[in-house]
């Protein structure tokens, strides 16, 4: 990135009326002609100046309103991509190397999505393709947990953590369980049922068993769950069917395991499943366990995004994770439509792909109160493979990792990548170790208000005298006129402390950096969530 003569001069003169400029540009167009591509603004930076007529569409970025802290995006290291990453390492460490660095190298300005979050399974799920269904305890009756062992996940898995952790030092790891061990339910196997609530303290100790594993293993995580997809029993993967009375009464426990046993910076967060339900399961686990949880996790198969309200309008001091979306496989429709314009209906669809994702995760789920924002599996190959065998899960085309590897030790990225990269700029840290970019307050005016949405983001700094960063992720879905495909560059106005800038988004998505000089070092959030900074330790 470009820190100039001008930038210089502007520091110089900290002035909230001069210098106020937009040097650094990260884009994802509709054509694919750029893919999270860094460029400066030429032949001359992006300038704030005195207010004149607004454009066809009227961004007011209003940094009086600060909210939520945003941790970062990512993926799920499930043991089928952990798997496929390894072989990888093992048939071309250059490929495999150069595809982490893309991921995960949150350095400030890399040319990579600089994911910082990472979603660990405790256990086999459906995408445990080389040991079936396993549990760190699978010693039927084992109730002192003598029999415990974090080794039983394959080996991978932590050489992949480590790999990732020795790019981004910021990796922030979640874990998960898929199920409770099989002889810990009712059923007798992780496959569907419920937990016998005879073992709810046993359960507890195991959870808190897997924090101490990962520990061992010189990974803190950041976060843990007492259950995916607790509203969800599917008798073809592992899952479990847990009442909300069941996961407080692990909750309370594990909470006070946690703490007394040096885990009090973890957090412990509830529910890890749908939208629709966001009134209900999570508010009434609140309810009965509010001290136990930070926080909740949403998953986005079912609802709509705006649902993450019905629970933040309940208990705006708990946090909320976006954790969970699959991209699905489409079909071979590149060789099934005989048309001239292909490049066109191709470029299409994926923009369709992106605007969903922008629309409904990576701007508006954050928008919604989202502290983070993940897809399901981190790798896959290009037929949604390897998973468990039987498993009705990501039934038809199947899922799509976030990247693709192949079994010629070449790999790709898909939509999702590009999609969360663009939001992942907005947030990282400007310094090494600094503070995380914020929510703020933005809307849209204008003619063309409904061609943009909107993301806008302020990252402080380690001193209190450096220029504060300031963000905006846009999304330019001005793709049809009359009906017609007809992609529409809109001529959009910024306003941002009574000054204005002008800027020709075009359809797709960007993401865009100015500075500007901290005019309240002690402005406080609106939002009051007691914010920990809990990072893996690396090995």
């Amino acid at each position: 990135m470009r820190y100039g003569r001008s930038f210089l001069v502007c520091a110089l003169l900290a002035s909230r009326a001069v210098c106020q400029e937009i040097w650094d540009i990260w884009q994802t167009t509709w054509d694919e002609s750029e893919l999270l591509t860094y460029f400066q603004p030429t032949p001359d930076p992006i300038t704030f100046g005195s207010p004149g007529t607004i454009g066809a569409a009227d961004i007011v970025v209003d940094d009086t309103q600060v909210y939520q802290t945003v941790w970062g995006f990512g993926a799920s290291l499930t043991d089928s991509s952990a798997l496929l990453l390894n072989n990888l390492k093992t048939q071309n460490p250059t490929n495999y190397w150069a595809l982490l660095d893309y991921l995960f190298n949150a350095t400030d300005g890399a040319n990579s999505a600089g994911f910082t979050y990472l979603r660990v399974p405790l256990g086999a799920t459906d995408f445990s393709a080389s040991r079936k269904f396993y549990s760190f305890d699978d010693v039927s009756g084992d109730t002192s947990l003598t029999d415990f062992n974090i080794d039983n996940v394959p080996d991978y898995v932590f050489r992949t953590i480590y790999d990732i952790q020795s790019i981004n030092s910021y990796l922030r790891v979640h874990v998960v369980p898929w199920s409770p061990p099989a002889w810990m339910k009712t059923t007798g196997t992780m496959d569907g049922g419920d937990l016998d609530t005879n073992y709810i303290s046993t359960y507890a100790n195991y959870l808190l068993k897997c924090l101490q594993g990962f520990q061992i293993k010189n990974i803190v995580p950041f976060a843990i769950s007492i259950q995916n997809e607790p509203e969800n029993s599917d008798a073809t993967y592992p899952s479990c069917y847990m009442p909300v009375s069941v996961e407080a009464q692990i909750g309370t426990a594990l909470r006070t395991l946690m703490d007394d046993n040096g885990f009090s910076g973890v957090r412990l967060i509830g529910y890890e499943h749908n939208w629709n339900d966001a009134g209900g399961y999570p508010v009434q686990l609140m309810q009965q366990a509010e001290s136990a949880f930070a926080g909740v996790a949403f998953h986005c198969y079912a609802g709509d995004v705006q649902n993450q309200s019905d629970f933040y309008n309940a208990y705006p001091n708990k946090e909320i994770y976006f954790t969970e979306c699959s991209g699905t496989i489409g079909s071979d429709w590149w060789s099934d439509i005989k048309v001239s314009n292909f490049d066109t209906i191709r470029f299409k669809l994926v923009l369709m792909f992106c605007q969903w994702y922008m629309d409904n995760l990576f701007i508006t789920g954050i928008t919604y109160h989202a502290q983070s924002g993940l897809m399901w599996n981190l790798a896959l190959n290009g037929s949604g493979l390897p998973k468990l065998p039987g498993t009705d899960s990501c039934g038809g085309a199947g899922c799509r990792g976030v990247a693709q590897v192949n079994s010629n030790g070449t790999w790709s990225v898909n939509q999702e990548f590009y999609a969360m990269g663009q939001a992942s700029k907005a947030i990282l840290p400007r310094d090494v170790n600094g503070p995380w970019g914020q929510r703020i307050g933005v809307s849209v005016g204008g003619e063309l208000n409904w061609a943009l949405i909107v993301g806008a983001y302020v990252t402080g700094r380690v001193s209190p005298t450096d220029w504060l960063r300031y963000s905006l992720v846009v999304l330019n879905w001005a793709d049809t006129s009359n009906g017609n495909w007809d992609p529409q560059p809109v001529q959009t106005t910024i306003e941002f402390r009574d000054m204005q800038a002008t800027y020709t988004f075009p359809v797709g998505v960007t993401t865009l950096w100015w500075y500007a000089v901290n005019e309240s070092s002690s402005a406080a959030p609106v939002d009051n969530a007691i914010h920990f900074d809990t990072r893996s330790v690396r090995p």
